[in-house]
């Protein structure tokens, strides 16, 4: 059985972020294809910016807390990262989370749930860079919400039905490319 994350990548308080990624696990669980979603939420990591001076007293669980973010994001096969974009790119918070990493996610896919004021195709396009160089496989559909059109007040969620089809699709991606490429780290780690 495959096991993709569906990454929530905001901190912010009152982000849309957890309702989107809630949808996309709804979403995904309903569809029965025999892989295990889970949410995983950045706001359970304390990752300060990597490199960063650390206070001695807070160094053993900074490192507990980037150990279990780096042990829970090699569990899975393949990733579903929410994002959204701020100011043209994707948080901080969730590029900083991916510099955290590099082996945990190599030779596995990922694909895209954003949202934005123009659906947050900016921020994708920029976390298609970050992958590449992670050695992540990113999918071709991504399903792009706008703030304008899939929010009430820019804050409530409401997804036009529209989204079912590239939401299919990505999932449909995300699963074969995720298979794929789990026979090539299964190959690699017996050579």
């Amino acid at each position: 059985m495959l096991k993709v994350g569906i990454i929530i990548g905001s901190t912010r308080q009152g982000r849309n972020g957890e309702a989107v990624a809630n949808w996309t696990y709804d979403f995904a669980t309903k569809r029965n294809d025999n892989v295990e979603y889970e949410v995983v939420d950045l706001v359970n990591y304390n990752l300060p910016f990597l490199g960063a001076a650390v206070p001695e007293a807070e160094q053993e669980n900074v490192a507990a807390s980037a150990k279990a973010w780096s042990e829970k994001m090699a569990s899975f096969d393949g990733y579903i990262f929410v994002t959204p974009e701020y100011n043209h790119a994707p948080s901080a918070v969730l590029k900083n989370a991916l510099d955290y990493l590099n082996p945990e996610v190599n030779n596995k896919a990922a694909g895209f749930v954003s949202y934005g004021s123009l659906g947050g195709a900016r921020a994708i396009e920029n976390l298609r860079l970050i992958l590449g160089e992670l050695q992540v496989a990113d999918v071709r559909t991504a399903v792009t919400f706008s703030l304008m059109t899939d929010f009430v007040n820019f804050s409530e969620f409401k997804p036009a039905d529209y989204h079912v089809t590239n939401a299919n699709q990505l999932l449909d991606q995300v699963i074969a490319w995720s298979g794929a490429l789990k026979t090539v780290r299964v190959e690699k780690a017996t050579v």
